[in-house]
């Protein structure tokens, strides 16, 4: 099924709805769907045929994203490119991807330049516009999904050199049929999309559109306007990361905003201090979270708003550290070193099964052996099921500390230390130690006008999870490193510590 089948859809629920919307402009279904039959034609006259990789360079833009369906239309591949990437790194990608022809936006014009070894590179505004003239009267372009590849998405390369996951029709469709199945969708959806619709952002509105949704776009990250928003459009469904949350929980405007219109405020791409989470159910309401990689998109596990609460509308605490219960169309169980399945309460390797999973890693067999590996997709992620069957995530395996021979899982720090009034985001980390093999070790991010001693900190700590993982040091910056998708980057904290 052709990504065109998402607009398609929510385009014969009503074409003259709005579709798209940036600054109160809106495109119709209606509109969204011509342009995508015109950048399909224009790609056609450039020479792209079914199968061939298609970059998109641009922040959130209406336009940038109805090209995604252009591009569907054309039977070609779709490859997000992340525009808060360096030359280099952007350059890295579309060779890794074999793509040759780029569609972005004006701003990213002297990057473009930079990057070179393009055969098309087409600036959205009066470029664009003819470029999608002089193919105006040629015939429909209408091609079916190039061997179900309908997306080549970059892993980041945070550890290492990118890998580009291929993601299929089937892919998505789970994903879409996932989401609509596991979260409240009452009449009309109306999406706001303030994170980077090259990630979480962009496939959460293939579902929306399936259901004729409005997709309101923000194009810069600004939480006061995010409030602003939801009032304005009565926003039902939107997704931030933990990192945004945490500035929309101490941002003046969140209590006196009016909220009530949201029946699903997804979360995910990193942990999430449970802490914040309950004080997020109790002022924003239906929070929904969502686990997934790029591997696996989005839905590995899934935790309603409903799942957030006690039959009795009390916060379900116990559950808030979880990342949910494995959803409806996905298998997930918990390996051990040697390939066998843990019991319930056993730690080890989440790896997951079903059409949800890649097709593989682009022109890269062997890192496709290795992530499918017993017969099961593997994660990187350590974790357990409770005898409930909700799915706890105890850290990533290359974070796990050793430290005095006892095994640290840094995300279990990190709630600890989020727990504390003063923390507003924080990252756990070992480094080399003579004494301990390795120590563990904390950076921290306060509230604004707050301050805390690290020896407090550490005290703190180790009245709640023990000295043994408490931090034996802890720096204290003002902002951490991040993602674009609001992940911290332990690599550069850890590169800083050791400089």
């Amino acid at each position: 099924m052709s990504l065109t089948f998402y607009l398609d859809k929510g385009s014969s629920l009503g074409r003259d709805a709005p579709c798209l919307t940036l600054g109160g402009k809106s495109l119709s279904y209606r509109e969204v769907v011509k342009l995508s039959h015109a950048v399909a034609r224009a790609l056609r006259r450039s020479g792209v045929r079914p199968g061939d990789k298609v970059g998109i360079l641009s922040a959130n833009d209406p336009v940038a994203f109805a090209c995604v369906f252009g591009i569907a239309r054309a039977g070609a591949v779709w490859c997000p490119i992340n525009p808060r990437n360096g030359a280099a790194e952007n350059q890295e990608l579309l060779e890794l991807f074999d793509c040759r022809v780029l569609i972005h936006q004006e701003s990213f014009a002297p990057l473009v330049k930079e990057i070179g070894g393009l055969d098309i590179a087409v600036q959205l505004g009066d470029e664009f516009d003819a470029w999608l003239a002089a193919a105006a009267q040629d015939p429909p372009v209408e091609a079916p999904p190039p061997q179900d590849v309908v997306a080549i998405v970059g892993t980041g390369g945070t550890t290492g050199r990118p890998k580009g996951v291929m993601l299929t029709d089937r892919n998505l469709e789970t994903m879409s049929a996932i989401t609509l199945m596991s979260y409240p969708f009452e009449s009309r959806p109306t999406y706001l999309a303030l994170a980077p619709l090259t990630h979480a952002a962009g496939v959460l509105c293939f579902p929306v559109m399936a259901r004729g949704g409005e997709i309101v776009v923000m194009a810069e990250p600004d939480v006061g306007e995010f409030l602003r928003l939801v009032e304005r459009h009565r926003v039902t469904h939107t997704f931030l990361p933990p990192t945004l949350i945490y500035m929309l929980l101490a941002h003046e405007a969140l209590d006196s905003t009016d909220l009530g219109s949201l029946q699903c405020f997804w979360y995910g791409a990193a942990p999430m201090s449970a802490a914040r989470l309950g004080e997020a159910c109790e002022r924003i309401g239906p929070m929904a979270q969502l686990f997934g990689q790029s591997e696996a998109p989005m839905m590995i596990s899934t935790m309603s708003p409903a799942d957030h609460r006690r039959p009795d509308g009390s916060i379900a605490t116990e559950r808030l550290s979880s990342a949910g219960r494995p959803s409806p169309l996905v298998t997930v169980a918990i390996m051990g070193e040697e390939g066998g399945l843990l019991a319930s309460g056993e730690r080890g390797e989440i790896v997951v099964r079903g059409s949800l999973v890649m097709a593989g890693y682009y022109k890269n067999p062997e890192a496709t052996a290795e992530a499918g590996k017993h017969g099961w997709h593997h994660t990187g992620d350590i974790g357990y099921l409770d005898d409930d069957g909700f799915l706890f995530i105890v850290d990533r395996a290359k974070d796990m500390v050793i430290t005095g021979g006892f095994n640290v899982y840094s995300a279990e720090v990190e709630q600890a230390l989020m727990a504390h009034n003063a923390v507003r985001d924080c990252a756990v980390i070992g480094l080399p130690d003579d004494k301990w093999g390795e120590r563990v070790t904390a950076v921290v991010q306060l509230q604004p006008d707050t301050t805390v001693e690290a020896d407090a900190l550490i005290a703190f700590v180790k009245e709640r999870i023990g000295s043994v993982k408490a931090p034996k040091q802890i720096e204290i910056w003002p902002d951490l490193p991040r993602s674009t998708v609001g992940k911290v980057l332990k690599t550069e904290i850890r590169r800083e510590l050791l400089s």
